[in-house]
């Protein structure tokens, strides 16, 4: 029997338009799609494959604090299927190499000798900030940006950051972590009124946009109830977010929180 092959295909932020060409015809074809919780999981009540059953659909989604199947498992899956000579698609949000632990699944691959490819992606880093109209670079306001995971401790990871406001950080997995963030960012240099936006749900039906600083973002985001998915934007750049509010009157700064349809106003003393 031969081996099958596996391709690692970056799905994008959710939206199943943004998926690339290459990717599609991938999953018309396979005959197993191993799927993320956030990838876009529409495309697959599309294919003609998955709804005659001939193509198996294995959700392995992982959720924040709950991973039903863990990285091991999933890697010992995806191989396990293609040395039964099964052609392999792991279907990924995002692109597959940006915080989506793709290397490991990779190296899985090849370590078992099964052939492997990764299909780039449309980052969520990059696309989501561009769906609440926040670019990361702007002529005369910023000319480079990070991104970092806010999943673990990014103290550590600050002193190889460039400092002001002007340098862009993009947070993917920050939520939970989002206070302890904000005050590492401000006691790496970042002034606390340093522009803050998080990006809930990009392309999805509950998008949402919250926009504070570096000092409020905590409080501002409790009093939302932020919650993941979410995509974390630093810097000046939010000042260019559609809505955006950020007149000074005294102590107190008005920050708006742009929904889809409309808009609700969140009033937070600056620290």
């Amino acid at each position: 029997m031969s081996t099958g092959r596996v391709w690692l295909v970056g799905g994008g932020p959710g939206d199943p338009e943004l998926i690339t060409v290459k990717g599609l015809r991938l999953l018309e074809a396979a005959d197993v799609i191993v799927v993320d919780r956030l990838a876009p999981r529409a495309l697959l009540d599309e294919l003609p494959r998955v709804l005659t059953g001939e193509t198996e659909v294995i959700d392995v989604g992982k959720h924040p604090g709950h991973h039903p199947v863990r990285q091991s498992g999933i890697n010992e899956l995806i191989v396990e299927h293609a040395l039964a000579g099964r052609d392999v698609v792991r279907l990924k949000g995002g692109d597959p190499y940006v915080l989506g632990r793709g290397g490991e699944e990779v190296a899985a691959c090849v370590a078992a000798g099964v052939p492997v490819e990764v299909v780039p992606g449309v980052t969520s880093a990059v696309s989501v900030p561009s769906a609440a109209g926040i670019p990361l670079t702007h002529r005369g306001v910023a000319r480079a940006f990070t991104v970092l995971s806010g999943h673990d401790d990014v103290t550590d990871l600050l002193g190889g950051v460039p400092g002001g406001p002007e340098h862009t950080v993009v947070l993917l997995m920050a939520i939970a972590g989002l206070a302890h963030t904000a005050r590492a960012l401000v006691a790496a240099g970042r002034p606390d009124d340093t522009p803050v936006a998080i990006i809930e749900d990009g392309f999805g039906p509950r998008q949402r946009t919250t926009l504070a600083t570096l000092g409020t973002v905590a409080q501002v985001a409790a009093e939302a109830g932020v919650r993941n998915p979410a995509v974390v934007v630093v810097g000046d750049v939010v000042t260019l977010a559609p809505g955006w509010a950020g007149e000074v009157a005294g102590d107190q700064r008005m920050w708006r929180a742009a929904v889809r349809g409309r808009v609700t106003l969140t009033e937070s003393a600056r620290r």
